[in-house]
């Protein structure tokens, strides 16, 4: 069996594996920033791990935890014959897993909001959990346009 579907991803960026020093964690803190939005793709993962429903549960807890984010809800569903995907709102934004365990696959995004959390922990963790042997990982900061910078939010 290919170890990795090209077809999947025509220009996926992996890495050879999952060192936590492949993510980078920023700690820019600048009033026209809102949020980081981090985009993590999993390769080669372990495939029983990517249809665990529970297992999922528990990785999206735990990663929401270790950033610093406070989870609200969490609401999973397993398909059949297989994969699952996991929604995490938390109060600073949302978590989002879906998996294909067939190919070994887990798309997620960490969108958190505030100064006090670190998307790039949860991707971590997460990136070990599923055993992933390859990944793509890109941090997106989110910024309030320079024309709305300067308004007052109205409580």
């Amino acid at each position: 069996m290919e170890p990795f579907f090209p077809e999947l991803h025509p220009n996926p960026g992996w890495r050879e594996s999952c060192k936590s020093s492949d993510i980078e964690i920023l700690d820019k803190k600048s009033s026209e920033n809102i949020g980081r939005h981090c985009i993590l793709e999993l390769y080669q993962c372990d495939n029983a791990k990517l249809n665990d429903e529970a297992f999922i549960r528990t990785t999206i807890t735990s990663s929401a935890k270790i950033s610093g984010a406070t989870l609200i809800n969490l609401v999973t569903h397993s398909f059949k014959p297989q994969g699952v995907t996991g929604l995490a709102l938390l109060a600073e934004s949302h978590i989002s897993i879906h998996t294909w365990p067939e190919i070994g696959y887990a798309a997620i995004d960490v969108f958190t909001c505030g100064d006090h959390t670190m998307p790039e922990k949860a991707c971590k963790l997460l990136c070990k959990d599923f055993l992933a042997k390859n990944f793509s990982f890109k941090n997106i900061t989110r910024e309030i346009p320079s024309g709305i910078q300067t308004l007052h939010r109205e409580l």
